[in-house]
């Protein structure tokens, strides 16, 4: 058996006054009345080594036995509670109580329906004993032990669900592929699913963004934690410390109604659609949609499916997600329009790939083979772009792949991003939600850095290339070299006349100033320098392989 990976620990934050969070209150068990829910804070469950941890349990008032339980669990304090997110976020009056925990259920809505709602401190955060783990083998036995407390407390039904957004739907995926007993249903609304390729490293490119923000904010603590950001940097290559984060997805058999958007590249789409079509669960049903994700989350329709799901399978009652579609595929057309198709399958079927050769010169994409042609740009601030205009209406959805071959004048290495987008027939750029405060997003986005092209052929496809990331391989400056990038799925509507576009530059296409406050994903620890040459047409078969399928005018949103 090969030996743990070693874990870069630090003294923990101190927590009393958290930058950005309300106070602590001290540790102290007590009951709060809040009208209609009542609210008992900071109630230990002692954990299988004997370390305590403090969750907060919300109530019906009045009701002391036979409720199901919705957990939340994650690192960013339960104390944390608000009505209101960042206004770019869109979330409208009343749409949140002043109990609601960062990226949880609301206890005022679910309480009064029947629920109990346990908000959690994981092991070494805040005031819960222990020192800290983010995700991997420790915290999943802990969440284990505590869906086993939370299923046989004397007030329980011994039926548990788990629901949330970000590390409170990654940690459901954890919970469920340990098979806890008392675990009866999940539902993650939108996370990462793979540490390296999805928050620590795209493309093998370092996220500088996020990262930095998400490893102060799981650091508040008494005891110590693990220092996330150091043990990113420590490991640039892709080893055990990122494969054990989350145990296999395919040892989940939990009936799950799972929620992924196009509008979170670079952090949650792609793990939250992987992780869709790698669980085991017969009873499973996949929703995406292309929005701000806090707004969805919490938009009382949203609020209301979540409802159906859990009384189901928590409460026997009603006829629960027996007749939706068990994928829905939001369609983007322009800023405000989408539609709904749930005739698609996911994943996507490589059958349904086309491939549009590159044209560099003329900055076309091409039904059919281009003359040889190649074109120089400055790696740190130049950009090419390549387009393609529909004959007839088409839908876009799916992943895409780019093909390209890249030369370097002197340097080793290229970082590569590329972003697809679209353009109405009028010239107009159309742009769409990005991450949950945005609206300016492409159509997709992608990143390689080029001395991590190796592929892992057979988990690669016509739409997704999968690169290992376990070594790295320099360029020969001068020598055209192919490189395979993998824009992550979108779904995007094409009306005749309407182009795509692929920009291919040195650095991101969304940029802004970095932004402690704010989930901004950034890349700014480059190996960009000198000039690139691209390539295309004859031996230098440059190409955006991507999903094409005819609308469908009969299919419009079931719900």
């Amino acid at each position: 058996m090969s030996e743990r990976p070693e874990i870069i620990d630090r003294p923990g934050l101190v927590p009393d006054n958290a930058p950005g969070k309300p106070p602590l209150p001290p540790l102290r068990r007590e009951t709060i009345d809040h009208g209609d829910v009542v609210q008992e804070k900071d109630v230990p469950v002692e954990l299988r080594d004997g370390v305590r941890i403090y969750i907060d349990v919300y109530r019906p008032a009045g009701t002391e036995s036979d409720l199901p339980v919705l957990l939340a669990w994650g690192p960013y304090g339960k104390h944390n509670t608000k009505d209101q997110l960042w206004p770019p976020a869109e979330i409208e009056s009343g749409w949140m109580s002043k109990l609601t925990g960062f990226e949880a259920p609301d206890p005022k809505y679910w309480c009064p329906r029947g629920y109990a709602v346990a908000c959690a401190d994981p092991r070494g955060m805040w005031n819960s004993e222990g020192e800290g783990r983010h995700n991997g083998p420790q915290e999943a036995d802990d969440i284990y032990d505590t869906v086993e407390w939370l299923g046989g407390a004397d007030w329980s039904n011994g039926r548990v669900g788990m629901l949330g957004v970000s590390y409170l739907a990654g940690s459901q995926f954890i919970a469920a592929a340990m098979r806890p007993p008392a675990l009866k249903a999940i539902s993650p609304w939108e996370c990462f699913t793979d540490w390296y390729r999805e928050f620590a490293f795209h493309g093998g490119i370092p996220e500088t963004g996020f990262l930095p923000r998400a490893s102060q904010n799981m650091g508040f603590s008494r005891t110590r934690t693990e220092d996330t950001a150091a043990n990113i940097a420590a490991r640039p290559l892709m080893d055990d410390y990122y494969r054990e984060k989350y145990p296999p997805l395919e040892d989940i058999e939990v009936p799950a109604y799972i929620v992924a958007s196009w509008s979170d590249h670079g952090l949650h789409t792609r793990g939250t659609l992987a992780a869709f079509d790698r669980i085991a669960s017969d009873e499973k049903w996949l929703e995406v949609h292309g929005q701000k994700k806090w707004r969805y989350f919490y938009d009382p329709e949203s609020v209301e499916r979540q409802r159906v799901f859990f009384d189901y399978y928590l409460l026997d009652r009603g006829e629960g997600p027996s007749a939706w579609p068990r994928v829905q595929l939001e369609i983007r057309d322009d800023e405000t329009t989408h539609t709904h198709r749930g005739d698609l399958p996911w994943p996507t079927s490589d059958d349904d790939a086309v491939r549009l050769a590159l044209d560099v010169a003329s900055g076309a994409l091409a039904e059919t083979a281009t003359d040889p042609a190649s074109v120089w740009l400055d790696s740190r601030d130049g950009e090419v772009t390549v387009s393609y205009t529909f004959r007839e209406d088409t839908d876009v959805v799916g992943p895409m792949r780019l093909r390209l071959w890249l030369e370097t004048e002197d340097a080793p290495d290229a970082d590569v991003f590329v972003a697809a987008r679209k353009f109405a027939a009028d010239g107009r750029e159309i742009r769409y939600p990005f991450n949950a405060l945005f609206d300016d997003g492409p159509v997709a986005l992608g990143w390689l850095r080029a001395s991590h092209r190796a592929l892992d052929v057979d988990a690669s496809s016509e739409l997704r290339p999968v690169h290992p990331h376990e070594s790295e391989e320099p360029l020969e400056p001068g020598v055209p070299t192919a490189l395979e990038i993998e824009l992550w799925p979108s779904a995007t509507r094409f009306h005749a006349g309407e182009k795509i576009a692929v920009t291919i530059l040195g650095n991101d296409f969304v940029a802004r100033a970095p932004d402690p406050t704010s989930p901004v994903i950034a890349h700014t620890d480059l190996r960009n320098g000198g000039r690139w040459r691209l390539h295309s047409g004859g031996e230098h078969d440059s190409h955006l392989s991507l999903p094409m399928t005819p609308p469908n005018p009969t299919n419009g949103d079931p719900r």
